[in-house]
């Protein structure tokens, strides 16, 4: 079985998760992995990196495989107006990974911001990257807020 960054974090951090595989041709995107692995896509995790611009701090924002983080909402818990996804190779500068897989944890410095949408806090489980496409980890929101240290705040309207 491959150990990756990502398993040796929550082993090292004695945080309890599942691994799940699919085919690593399956498409690209969160959709893709919850119907390769059986679940909701609202369980499969979104990991986005944003930029504060005026500062030049990058943050993760973690959302559903079916949700989208509201501007307002995103902007209120960053707390700046002036945000911008990362590009491509900014992702990679700042966290290792490709997007497509990255995991939410083992990789952030001290001090980096991690938000999580508050409805996925009321999930059973979520899925998460590992770094490596066709692998994915199973935890529930308790030990991804754990692992992640992320703050739970509203990033979409109401419960979609």
């Amino acid at each position: 079985m491959i150990q990756l960054p990502a398993h040796t974090y929550l082993d090292d951090h004695q945080i309890p998760y599942q691994r799940k595989s699919f085919p690593t041709d399956t498409p690209k995107g969160a959709a893709s992995v919850a119907h390769a692995l059986g679940f909701p896509e609202r369980q499969m995790i979104k990991t986005l990196i944003f930029t504060v611009v005026d500062t030049g701090e990058n943050v993760l924002v973690m959302v559903g495989g079916d949700q989208s983080a509201k501007s307002g909402l995103l902007k209120k818990a960053i707390g700046s107006r002036n945000i911008k996804m990362a590009d491509p190779d900014t992702v990679k500068a700042v966290t290792s990974y490709v997007i497509g897989s990255i995991p939410p944890f083992g990789w952030q410095p001290a001090g980096f911001r991690t938000f999580l949408e508050e409805s996925l806090a009321r999930e059973e489980s979520l899925g998460v990257g590992t770094g490596q496409w066709g692998e994915e980890i199973i935890i529930t929101p308790d030990n991804l807020i754990r692992a992640a240290h992320a703050q739970v705040v509203p990033l979409v309207p109401g419960d979609e």
